[in-house]
């Protein structure tokens, strides 16, 4: 690394999940001068330190705008005249904020759309998974309940500072961790108690949460500019809706054979999917608490 590197922070808007995490450090790291990458979908802030900032960091920004998010660096005043050099007061994370003004209000209320969809039908798939008796059904609600969290907590956070962001990001990691660790339990108690789950009403359920993270797409696509950021946000569609589709392939399954264990495998797979992405919220959310140094 050069003696030179600066340490520069953005805010990253359009993760919902640790795997979106994992593809933006994947990015960064690409850029030739750029060290030391670290993306946290607690706090949703991206660190790195770059070798001669001015002329690394629009080819960084660029490798990961074209993937379909929105980077909006830290500590910088806007139409100052320095916005290839970070604010003297710009070091402290937990004080200043990127200026997030062209973020329109139309997409606003379409990430509103969206959590009130995700966590919506999170709710929706719960009280669907007791009347169909799935276990697939109520873990696959998880996933619906994370998404909207994490995408809630990224709305109404963006005023706030590193510390206060990293706090309630841990709060809801816990939370979600809880969750998933109780639908472990259940899944678990429902190999020694014999139960067929309602096969049609659970594929029914899952098929409308397949359109349901379909909806949420289209919802999302006109507020994205260019092919790159459209291709995103089916990208980020995609692992849900084969989860979906998972449940609809294990209730098939179930009504074919009578019996209980395609829903319980897939009940394991996606809880335990879920379970590690509730980790690395409450991982990030400690080290962000460790960073802000409270």
């Amino acid at each position: 690394m050069s003696a030179a590197a600066e340490t520069i922070r953005y805010q990253v808007t359009g993760m919902d999940c640790s795997s979106c995490a994992a593809k933006i450090e994947g990015a960064a790291r690409k850029v030739e001068g750029v060290h030391d990458v670290k993306v946290s979908i607690a706090s949703q802030v991206m660190t790195l330190e770059v070798d001669d900032p001015d002329r690394r960091l629009p080819v960084l920004e660029s490798a990961v705008t074209d993937l379909g998010y929105q980077l909006d660096r830290i500590g910088v005043r806007k139409g100052s005249g320095f916005e290839g050099n970070q604010d003297a007061a710009g070091s402290d994370d937990d004080d200043h904020i990127p200026d997030l003004s062209h973020v329109t209000p139309a997409y606003k209320r379409a990430l509103w759309t969206v959590v009130l969809l995700n966590v919506g039908y999170g709710i929706v798939e719960i009280v669907g998974s007791f009347i169909a008796g799935s276990q697939a059904l109520q873990a696959d609600s998880l996933d619906f309940l994370g998404d909207g969290l994490i995408s809630f907590l990224g709305l109404i956070a963006v005023g706030w500072g590193l510390a206060a962001r990293a706090k309630a990001a841990l709060l809801q990691g816990i939370f979600l961790g809880l969750l998933g660790l109780g639908v472990m339990a259940s899944t678990v108690y429902r190999i020694f108690v014999e139960h067929q789950p309602e096969s049609l009403l659970m594929g029914g359920f899952a098929l409308v949460a397949f359109a349901v993270n379909v909806l949420a797409a289209v919802v999302l696509i006109p507020h994205r500019k260019g092919d790159a950021n459209m291709r995103a946000v089916w990208l980020f569609s995609r692992n849900d809706a084969i989860g979906n589709l998972a449940v609809v392939a294990a209730a098939a399954v179930v009504w074919w054979t009578g019996s209980q264990w395609p829903d319980l495998i897939v009940a394991f797979a996606v809880a335990g999917l879920f379970l590690q992405s509730a980790w690395s919220i409450i991982r990030d959310a400690r080290s962000d608490l460790k960073q802000a140094g409270r």
